[in-house]
């Protein structure tokens, strides 16, 4: 298995303080805080070592403060309910005796509906597009003229439809397609599959909603301020998917962004949403 995706692993392997008591680490991808999809996986993860015989079908988040690389991060969670149908819980990530994220995740057992879903959108192939490291060595040349998270060996491969601009941005619809899938093949683990998609979900969002108005990460400060995922139908992260994303609306300083994931046979598997900062330097 991919080294960085044994990390991701290692990462969302939380440690066990006590009945509803989690403790996690975190990595350094090159941001001046934690990834936000880092704390979101580690959340779902401890609510899931919680409930048994059902899956997350959902999960709402708000991000309330940095999150420092450098302390660890502990995960409280409240056992909400235990109902016939449906499982809820709250979890609350704790640094340094302040919440940073707070999250409720409901879960359900198999059981059968009505069924229906959204047509998978046109894109080209993964295998016709070029994956981010060598986009961005194209862009960049070398790999010191890279900044921040660019440099960032990531735990998934990306592949655009679109390539990105980084440096003069042109105005440009609020749409975003990228292939991703895990570095790696992974075990038949469907709740594992779950956590490792809502970590993987906060990349590419905000900046879709920037694209209408030509300004690149430099010009702006962003950070997310909640995000939202509903599980349609089970998924594997180590098949290809496709994240097809848009911006229907920026206002007051934020940005939203609503997403849709499908798989290679056109299945759609979650739907994802999130609101965030986008103020002008």
């Amino acid at each position: 298995m991919d080294a960085r995706l044994t990390e991701l692993l290692d990462l969302l392997d939380l440690e066990r303080l006590e009945v509803n008591l989690f403790r996690g680490q975190s990595r350094d991808i090159g941001s001046p805080q934690v990834f936000g999809g880092q704390v979101l996986g580690q959340a779902l993860v401890a609510a899931s070592r919680t409930v048994e015989g059902r899956l997350v079908h959902s999960l709402h988040a708000y991000f309330l403060r940095r999150g420092d690389v450098n302390a660890p991060i502990v995960f409280e969670v409240d056992r909400s309910r235990d109902g016939g149908s449906f499982t809820s819980r709250r979890v609350v990530a704790i640094q340094h005796g302040q919440p940073i994220l707070t999250m409720s995740a409901s879960f359900h057992g198999d059981e059968p509906g009505l069924d229906h879903q959204a047509s998978m959108p046109e894109a080209p192939l993964p295998e016709t597009l070029r994956d981010l490291p060598a986009l961005h060595a194209k862009l960049f040349g070398r790999e010191e003229e890279a900044h921040g998270g660019l440099k960032f060996q990531r735990p998934f491969e990306f592949r655009p439809v679109r390539v990105p601009e980084y440096f003069e941005p042109k105005p440009a619809p609020p749409r975003k397609q990228v292939w991703l899938r895990a570095a790696g093949r992974l075990p038949d683990d469907q709740p594992l599959h779950r956590c490792l998609l809502t970590y993987v979900s906060d990349f590419d969002l905000l900046d879709t909603a920037m694209l209408p108005h030509g300004v690149s990460f430099p010009q702006v400060q962003i950070a997310s301020i909640d995000h939202a995922i509903w599980f349609h139908r089970d998924v594997r992260v180590d098949d290809w998917l496709l994240y097809d994303i848009d911006s229907p609306s920026a206002s007051h300083a934020c940005g939203f962004v609503r997403a849709s994931l499908f798989a290679r046979d056109g299945t759609l598997v979650a739907s994802v949403a999130q609101e965030g900062l986008i103020r002008r330097r």
